[in-house]
């Protein structure tokens, strides 16, 4: 049943084109109270008379009128409120912490000339790595969510090789884990103030992907393992990867790059709210 008490958790924001040419928002939001979904459409008309940062992830909103499916698992929005929005990302404090625990990694990395190009991009570009999301919509999508995604790969590499017979190059794993996404920084924009992910368009006109970005920039310099992995680490050439996992007679690094990127992709679905009741 209907109920303009119900309050929601916006889980995913996205606007489309229609088949008219006209704009449509999908909202997929989750009950507080028992963690079902609902999946909304807002037609232009509606979207228009909304500020866009209402459609935040982690933002809490209630429906005020709509009309529902049978199940009251789908609906048509036509008004919506804000009850409280949620958190932008990492303060400044706790981006310097993120910041500096991915330098710790660097320090690890024994190999020179690897170290010195990693150290170097990373206080080059540092003040676009400290606040970059790891993506529009999908995971890690906040304010210093680049850096978060980027420490959880490490320390699930770090974890896992220790465990593993296999020997694993460190260094070069530990390079992969920090650049596998490092294009992002310049494939997405964001608003400090409101929280707000678009994509540089400037950024898709020179380059295929974040992931050609990265590729690119560690061929150029001679690390083709770190490249290859990087080249790998989606998957699938249909999900964006240049080198497709169904291939035979691969390295083990390009698989195991990819299970540890998609292990923190999945679990980073969650709003910057929860990072912080976790203690980040």
């Amino acid at each position: 049943m209907f109920s303009t008490d119900i309050d929601y958790e916006v889980v995913t924001f996205a606007v489309g084109d229609t088949k008219a040419g006209t704009k449509m928002g999908k909202l997929q939001l989750k009950n507080t109270q028992d963690n079902s979904l609902l999946n909304c459409i807002l037609w232009e008309e509606t979207l228009n008379r909304f500020d866009s940062k209402i459609f935040r992830t982690g933002n809490i909103v209630r429906i005020v009128s709509a009309s529902f499916n049978e199940k009251f698992n789908n609906c048509l929005v036509s008004a919506l409120e804000l009850v409280k929005e949620a958190k932008t990302g990492l303060s400044e404090a706790q981006r310097e912490t993120y910041y500096a625990a991915i330098v710790d990694y660097i320090d690890k990395i024994s190999d020179e000339k690897l170290n010195a190009f990693v150290m170097k991009y990373f206080i080059e570009h540092k003040d676009l790595i400290k606040v970059m999301p790891a993506a529009k919509v999908m995971h890690h999508n906040y304010i210093g969510g680049l850096m978060v995604h980027l420490l959880e790969c490490l320390q699930y590499a770090e974890a896992n090789m220790e465990m593993s017979q296999y020997e694993f190059n460190r260094d070069e794993i530990f390079a992969a884990c920090i650049l596998h996404d490092i294009g992002k920084i310049f494939e997405y924009t964001i608003d400090l103030e409101t929280g707000l992910i678009d994509y540089d368009e400037s950024f898709r006109k020179e380059w295929l992907s974040h992931s050609q970005y990265g590729f690119s920039i560690c061929m150029n310099e001679g690390f083709k393992n770190v490249a290859r992995m990087i080249a790998a680490h989606h998957g699938r050439s249909d999900w964006g990867a240049i080198i497709d996992l169904d291939q035979k007679d691969l390295e083990p690094e390009l698989y195991f790059i990819h299970l540890i990127d998609n292990l923190s992709a999945k679990f980073g679905k969650i709003s910057v709210a929860r990072l912080e009741e976790k203690g980040a």
